[in-house]
């Protein structure tokens, strides 16, 4: 049976909550792209080796979801310097995420 999207983004960031680095590359298409206020990344590789590296903290504060698409909303812990409120779109194809792209205000980030 095929996971739904909203339990595909779950899973996802539960993993990288537990530093489970593998299971959530395993959420991934190889071929995900993602698009946020730092940078971009193209492919799972590229962007999981920077999760390893950044070991982000997530805490969900809400969820929505329509068919393949999910939002959400959560305060992210980057690594210590700043806890930021985030909002972060999956777009999730054949079970795997697809797309994300984040929006935040990274005036915190930049003053450290």
């Amino acid at each position: 049976m095929k996971q739904k999207a909203k339990e595909v983004v779950l899973t996802f960031i539960e993993a990288l909550n537990k530093e489970d680095f593998d299971k959530a590359a395993e959420c991934l298409s190889e071929d995900m792209f993602f698009d946020g206020v730092m940078g971009k990344r193209n492919g799972s590789e590229s962007y999981m080796n920077d999760m390893r590296k950044m070991k982000f903290k997530y805490e969900i504060e809400r969820t929505f979801d329509n068919e393949d698409d999910v939002c959400v909303l959560y305060n992210i812990d980057m690594s210590g310097k700043a806890t930021l409120f985030t909002c972060g779109w999956y777009q999730v194809a054949d079970g795997k995420i697809k797309k994300i792209k984040v929006v935040f205000d990274p005036r915190p980030l930049l003053e450290n």
